[in-house]
């Protein structure tokens, strides 16, 4: 089901669950963007490995 239904109720354990699932993703993607984020600079930079 979909947020935009008329059957949709939010109770509490879509509070819950919804909650927890977008806690997840942020950190996951703030994890990845600091990550890109940096790689881009020690590039910029020159500190990467030279192999």
């Amino acid at each position: 089901m979909f947020p935009f239904c008329f059957e949709w109720s939010w109770d509490v354990g879509h509070l819950l669950f919804f909650g927890g699932f977008w806690y997840a993703i942020s950190i996951l993607g703030l994890g990845m963007a600091y990550c890109i984020g940096k790689a881009i600079v020690d590039t910029v930079s020159g500190k990467g490995g030279h192999h």
